[in-house]
């Protein structure tokens, strides 16, 4: 069954327990903090111990599930010792989202370099491959989105093929790979062994030159309806988490988008 989400670029003007309210109030089961952009909910790699429980007992004890931490770690770039470090980081969100109780991490590929396909796949492998020891020890699975130069899922696939670890799967968020041409359905068929994990956020492209502005939900050009009912047809148990970004200090916005998607996708479960 899928579930609703919600990230905290949604709302990041609201406390915790502002997000814990809304979310019950319009039907959201997780939570899926966007580290890294000061949002005041605060949920950040520098909480203690303390705070890391504080955080996870309020939404356990509200019934909600903090189901993925959105960082900005990345490994396409030509450069070892870069990798290294965004390595190091992983281990540390990694460490974070098992002591919140969330059982994944995002990453992104991001910007690839102008060589070889198959030569960035296999740096890129190298360098996250022995990161999955500790992915797995902690009970943590990290995620490749579909996202930035690694929209096509055929990309995406090499990459979760050459690491090769249960520990290592695939964030689809529908848009992107829409974005870049592909159908639900031919997405569907090269990720669906290793989606764990869905975003969702409709848009068009308009102006001059071209930009893609998001929308509400039945006003963009993506479809919906169709990779709901690809997942829901081979029994995806996992989340949908709304991503739509206002920037801190903009969080007023926050309440209708909450209620009009979530009207909108309920239609679709």
């Amino acid at each position: 069954m899928i579930k609703l989400a919600t990230m905290s670029s949604v709302c990041p003007d609201w406390t915790v327990d502002e997000t814990i309210a809304a979310m019950k109030k319009y039907g959201y089961a997780g939570y899926e903090p966007r580290v890294e952009w000061g949002h005041k909910a605060g949920v950040e790699l520098g909480l203690d111990a303390a705070g890391r429980k504080a955080v996870r007992d309020k939404f356990a004890d509200a019934g909600l599930t903090i189901c993925s931490v959105a960082t900005g770690v990345k490994f396409a770039m030509d450069d070892a010792g870069e990798r290294a470090r965004q390595a190091e980081t992983l281990k540390k969100y990694i460490d974070f989202a098992a002591d919140l109780g969330c059982p994944h991490v995002r990453t992104f590929g991001g910007a690839a370099p102008d060589v070889e396909p198959a030569r960035i796949v296999g740096y890129m492998a190298d360098a996250i491959r022995p990161v999955m020891v500790q992915a797995q020890a902690r009970g943590v699975t990290v995620l490749l989105e579909t996202h930035d130069d690694w929209c096509n899922s055929v990309w995406v696939r090499a990459l979760i093929d050459a690491v090769n670890h249960p520990n290592y799967q695939a964030l689809w968020d529908i848009m992107h790979t829409q974005r870049f041409f592909e159908t639900p359905a031919e997405s569907f068929a090269i990720l669906a062994p290793h989606i764990r994990h869905m975003h969702v956020h409709d848009g068009k492209v308009m102006g001059t030159p071209p930009r893609l502005e998001i929308t509400a939900l039945g006003e963009g050009a993506i479809d919906h309806a169709g990779p709901f009912k690809l997942l829901q047809n081979a029994g995806f148990d996992g989340f949908a988490s709304l991503e739509i970004i206002h920037k801190v200090g903009d969080g007023g916005k926050a309440e209708g988008v909450l209620k009009q998607y979530a009207d909108g996708l309920k239609k679709l479960l």
